[in-house]
């Protein structure tokens, strides 16, 4: 039997996501991306946080790639013979976005734990997050944060944020497509 999602046989392709750590010099993102395109790898999104460092003074990039199974621990390999460090690699099926809100102090509340509580749930991963600040770092901001989240999760994700929320204080705007509205 012939899988249509990839009719030259060895499974389905799944989603993975690579957490790397560059140097700042030039060429440093094609060193790290030939390896994944040369193993059959399909780029499907890279976030390059180049204003931020890693307390080793290196820039954090995340990859998300498509292939399959077997073809995943040769694309590690791969990154790491060609002196890209990898910092965290699995596999992730996400197959839902949804983009909220985030209002409230949220540099005061510990942004980046929040950032990481959201990130230590299970079925969902942040993709793309920006900050918005109208006076200064102690007055009340905004993030909009796009999450990817596993099929059929994303009203636990957008419960878990919401809790996250409330215990910091934060407001969350969700989108109106992502929940189904009841009336009282």
């Amino acid at each position: 039997m012939v899988d249509e999602a990839n009719p030259d046989g060895g499974g389905e392709l799944q989603v993975h996501t690579v957490r790397l750590e560059l140097i700042d010099q030039p060429g440093e993102l094609l060193v790290a991306l030939r390896p994944i395109a040369e193993n059959g790898g399909n780029l499907m999104s890279i976030f390059h946080e180049r204003g931020s460092l890693t307390p080793r003074g290196h820039i954090p990039v995340e990859v998300t790639l498509e292939c399959l199974p077997e073809q995943f621990s040769t694309i590690i390999d791969a990154l790491k013979e060609a002196g890209v460090n990898v910092v965290q690699a699995g596999t992730e099926r996400y197959s839902e976005e949804v983009t909220l809100l985030l209002l409230g102090h949220l540099i005061d509340s510990d942004l980046s734990n929040t950032l990481q509580r959201i990130e230590s749930y299970a079925g969902a991963s942040v993709v793309d997050f920006s900050l918005s600040t109208h006076e200064g770092l102690d007055d009340e901001s905004s993030a909009r944060l796009r999450l990817a989240v596993q099929s059929g999760r994303v009203d636990e994700a957008l419960d878990a944020v919401g809790e996250i929320a409330d215990e910091k204080g934060l407001s969350v705007v969700e989108p109106l497509a992502a929940r189904e509205v009841v009336d009282a």
